[in-house]
């Protein structure tokens, strides 16, 4: 079951001055900063209300955020939705005929566990579902 607007992913291309705008626009810090080594991504998170926005840096030329840099440049990457219980969100819409992009589910940002579907099966939108790992 979605649960929430987990977070919105925007793609940047300089983190550090993204980060300086999106303090000046929200009038407050970023809430994290963090190195995602499975992803090829710096991020740095606002937190507005229940709600992240999450600013990616690619720090690989290989990884999604750089493609989609080169296609597309700055702006929103994706739409992230936190779900209750991963492995059935997907395969309930793995049936449906949603497609899971390959090497997913897996831990991203926060210690979350994430996977996304493929735009193609979600009206051109890359979203992302995650579930908060227990400690």
């Amino acid at each position: 079951m979605f649960k929430k607007v987990a977070h919105i992913g925007i793609a940047v291309k300089n983190l550090k001055e993204a980060t300086e705008v999106f303090r000046d626009l929200f009038r407050t810090k970023e809430s994290s900063v963090e190195s995602v080594s499975s992803e090829g991504v710096n991020t740095a998170s606002f937190t507005i209300g229940e709600t992240r926005i999450e600013l990616v840096e690619s720090r690989d030329a290989s990884s999604a955020i750089a493609r989609f840099m080169e296609k597309r440049g700055e702006g929103i990457h994706h739409l992230c939705f936190e779900v209750d219980h991963l492995e059935k969100e997907l395969a309930r819409l793995r049936k449906k005929g949603f497609r899971v992009l390959e090497g997913y589910p897996r831990v991203g940002a926060d210690g979350f566990r994430v996977a996304f579907l493929h735009p193609k099966t979600t009206n051109d939108v890359l979203v992302e579902l995650n579930q908060k790992t227990t400690e």
